[in-house]
C-alpha cells in the first residue's frame, strides 16, 4: 500500500462499565464488569491498521497517565504518533455505560486532544498517496477547531480528506463545518448527522443535497444507517443502498469507527466504493459481536466472513449492524 492514513482527530481513554440498564435519576447501579481501554479516534485507526493500512496519529496526546496509556496502546497496534505530548495537561477520558441491549451512553472530559494549534501540527506532514481523516470531535473544541480547519484547508488538492461529523455536530460552529465540508473528499456520517447538515428527506435526496450543496469537491458520501446498512452516492450520480449483515450484537461501541476505518482502508487500495462499503458493513458487523470499542476485525477475518454462503442468515440474539 503506497500511502498512510493520517488521523488528525482525537484519542481518549474509555472507562467502560457494563450494566443491565441505565440507572434512574438519583439511583445507583453496580456494573457487571469494568475495563480501561483506548477510545475515541483510536478505534477508527485500529480498523484501518488491521485491514492493511499504515496509520499515523497527528492529534495531541497528554503528558499524564491517560496519555501514557494511549501511547502504549498506539505502540501495541504499530500506530505512529507524530506530535509531542502536551506539557500542560493529560489526555481526556470518557465514561461509557454499555447496557444489556448493547446500547451505550457516554460522559466525556476533554483533555489535551481539545487543544491543538498549528505549531503542534508542524510535524504532521502529508506525502503523496496519504489519506487524511478528521472527526467532528476535534472541531467541536474551541481550543482546536480553528487550527484544524486552517490545516485541513491547506492540504494539497491531491490528498484525499475523509470527514466524519460525529454526534457532536451541533457543537461545531456552522462556519467551521462549512469550511471542512467544502474540502471533504469523502463524507461518512449517520442518518441523523446527514439530516442536520442537509435537511430532512429520503436518503437519496439527502445524499444528493450533501454533494451538491455542502461537499462540492467530494468523490462521494456514505450514510450509515445501523441495521439497514449504508447508502452510498458518488459525485457522478451513481448510488446504491448497501445491505447490512445480520449478526448477534453484544457491544455496538466503536462500530461506526470500525466502518469508517475499513471503508477508507479498502478505498486506499483501489477497491471500488460500493464494494468498499460492503466490506465496511462486514467489518462493523463483526465488531459488534465482540466486546470493546477497538474490536475491529482483520482483513482476513472480513474476507472469511464475506466468503460464507450463510452470512445473510439470522443468528440467535439481537440483530444489529453499525
Amino acid at each position: 500500500m503506497s500511502g498512510r492514513l493520517l488521523h488528525v482527530g482525537s484519542a481518549v481513554v474509555d472507562y467502560v462499565y457494563r450494566i443491565d440498564a441505565l440507572p434512574a435519576p438519583g439511583t445507583e447501579k453496580t456494573a457487571s464488569s469494568y475495563a480501561q481501554v483506548a477510545g475515541g479516534g483510536f478505534n477508527m485507526m485500529v480498523a484501518a491498521s488491521r485491514t492493511g493500512m499504515k496509520v499515523a496519529f497527528g492529534g495531541q496526546l497528554g503528558s499524564g497517565p491517560n496519555g501514557d496509556f494511549l501511547r502504549a496502546a498506539f505502540a501495541a497496534e504499530d500506530i505512529a504518533t507524530l506530535t509531542p505530548p502536551s506539557p500542560v495537561i493529560d489526555s481526556g477520558n470518557c465514561v461509557a455505560m454499555i447496557s444489556g441491549d448493547a446500547e451505550r451512553t457516554f460522559v466525556s472530559w476533554p483533555g489535551a486532544e481539545s487543544m491543538l494549534n498549528l505549531d503542534m501540527m508542524a510535524s504532521v506532514r502529508v506525502a503523496p498517496g496519504d489519506w487524511v481523516f478528521a472527526s467532528g470531535y476535534t472541531l467541536s473544541y474551541p481550543g482546536s477547531r480553528d487550527a484544524l480547519a486552517d490545516w485541513i484547508e491547506a492540504l494539497p488538492a491531491e490528498i484525499p480528506f475523509v470527514f466524519d461529523p460525529t454526534p457532536v455536530i451541533s457543537d461545531i460552529p456552522r462556519a467551521i463545518l462549512d469550511r471542512v465540508l467544502a474540502r471533504t473528499s469523502w463524507l461518512s456520517c449517520n442518518t441523523a448527522e446527514a439530516v442536520q447538515i442537509a435537511g430532512a428527506g429520503d436518503v437519496e435526496a439527502i445524499a444528493a443535497g450533501l454533494l451538491s450543496n455542502h461537499c462540492p469537491s467530494a468523490d462521494g458520501v456514505i450514510i450509515r444507517a445501523g441495521a439497514k446498512g449504508c447508502f452510498v452516492r458518488l459525485a457522478d450520480g451513481s448510488r446504491q443502498a448497501v445491505p447490512s449483515f445480520k449478526v448477534a450484537a453484544v457491544d455496538t461501541n466503536g462500530a461506526g469507527d470500525t466502518h469508517i476505518g475499513a471503508f477508507v482502508s479498502a478505498l486506499s487500495r483501489g477497491v471500488p466504493p460500493f464494494e468498499a462499503a460492503s466490506y465496511a458493513n462486514a467489518a462493523a458487523a463483526l465488531s459488534v459481536t465482540r466486546h470493546g470499542g477497538s474490536s475491529a476485525p482483520t482483513d482476513q477475518e472480513i474476507q472469511t466472513f464475506l466468503s460464507h454462503d450463510d452470512r445473510m442468515t439470522t443468528v440467535h440474539g439481537r440483530e444489529q449492524e453499525a
